[in-house]
Formats: structure tokens, sequence, C-alpha cells
């Protein structure tokens, strides 16, 4: 089974289910999620003490397994992926789940908590703020008045950190910047 031979990565990958997002919340905090089914069926086989009920069990669940993940059921992804999700949607306003690993990310010193970026198209909104294009296709708008050394233009290196509250403060080729919030 070309899905089993990585067997060990799909027992230590991080598993994320569709329907995930419809946990209940217990006193306005979401509950852990509990292990995909298929997943926890791979690692139910490990209690059997017959080798050859515990081979059968390893097969069948391996195979429900790879099934799941290649109709979409379950997404089994790994470190490196999920902290390029987590850079894809930095800035976005996201449930509190944990489905891409941010709190086990977070552990080992690996949250993203800035990002560089190159500025693919600039514009002034008729508010007279900024509003970035990244080369990534994120949109970024100025949510505060400071006026700018010098302005953002296509090619502009930026850099965008967290900021006290929930804000994200963006940096100019270096130059002193300007609040900001996400729109897409």
């Amino acid at each position: 089974m070309s899905g089993w031979k990585s067997g060990a990565a799909i027992l230590t990958a991080f598993v994320m289910l569709s329907m995930w997002a419809d946990q209940p919340l217990a006193a306005g905090k979401p509950t852990p999620p509990a292990r995909a089914p298929e997943l926890q069926a791979v690692i139910a086989c490990r209690a059997l003490t017959d080798r050859d009920a515990r081979l059968n069990c390893f097969d069948a669940a391996a195979a429900k397994l790879d099934e799941a993940e290649s109709t979409g059921q379950v997404v089994v992804v790994n470190r490196e992926q999920a902290r390029e999700v987590r850079r894809d949607v930095f800035g976005l306003q996201l449930p509190s789940l944990d489905i891409f690993g941010r709190k086990g990310m977070a552990a080992a010193g690996e949250d993203v908590d800035k990002l560089s970026s190159t500025v693919k198209t600039a514009s002034l909104n008729p508010d007279g703020r900024w509003v970035l294009e990244l080369e990534t296709g994120a949109v970024w708008r100025q949510v505060d008045d400071s006026p700018m050394a010098t302005p953002p233009h296509p090619g502009s290196k930026i850099e965008i950190r967290r900021a006290a509250l929930g804000s994200f403060f963006i940096r100019v080729d270096g130059h002193p910047g300007f609040r900001a919030h996400r729109d897409r």
C-alpha cells in the first residue's frame, strides 16, 4: 500500500477534518478537537497483542486512513506545510481553532509573528490611507494616520509584525511605517 509506506509520518502528522469547525464551544473557549476517527483507528491497533490481529488491524485502518486522505475527508500536513499555511493566512481574523498547529509551533519557538514580502501594487484610498497588495495576493490597509517618509511602491520590501491588541505594524523599505489591517 503506497499510503502505508509513510506510516510513521501518518501517525505523527497533524490530521485535520474539514468538519472540525463544528466543534462545540465550552465556556466561550473552543474544545480541543478529537483525533480524526481514521487516525484513532490506526492508533487503537497498537493495543492488540495478537500479532496477526494487530497486523490485520493496521492494514485495515491504514487503508481507511489512506482512502479518507485521498478523498479529502482527512487532510494530513507536516509541520512545514502547516507553517506555510500560517504564513499565507498571517493577519487574517480566523477562528481560534488550532488547525494549523499554532500551539505546537509556538511551543517549539516557531510561531509566525512577522512576515517579509514585496509590494505588488500600492494606492491611496479616498481617506488618504495606503492600500497594499503583496506579491502573495494578501491585501493590507493602513488604519492609522501615520505619514510615510517614503511612499510604498511596487517592489517595496515590507515587514509586517504583530503589534499590541491584535493589530499589525508595516515597515516599508526599512523606514517607519504604519498600523494596518489585512483585508484579504
